[in-house]
């Protein structure tokens, strides 16, 4: 499997748990008084986050992107549906 197979994967895991993490958890944290929900998804979407940006730097250096790009896709992590177009723009590319 090549890093960028993996880092897809990733960011596919990791933009999944944060929209758990908005959509489920902090509904359920407010609006239900269950904070456990955010405490364990929040730690589930933080280790993949990590894994996001250890990955992204992987393929980064095996695709030998431009640093714009690489900042691009790191910043698509910190918004909640952006992980999933950039699984698709890196699939079309690889396609090409």
């Amino acid at each position: 499997m090549t890093s960028l197979n993996l880092f897809r994967k990733v960011a596919v895991a990791e933009g999944i748990s944060y929209l758990l993490l908005l959509l489920v958890a902090m509904p359920l944290k407010y609006l239900a008084d269950m904070p456990l929900a955010v405490k364990y998804t929040g730690w589930a979407h933080g280790l993949l986050f990590l894994l996001y940006a250890a990955c992204l730097i992987m393929a980064w250096q095996e695709q030998k992107w431009k640093f714009g790009k690489a900042v691009l896709i790191f910043i698509a992590s910190l918004l909640p549906f952006a992980p999933f177009i950039v699984d698709k723009k890196l699939k079309d590319e690889r396609s090409k």
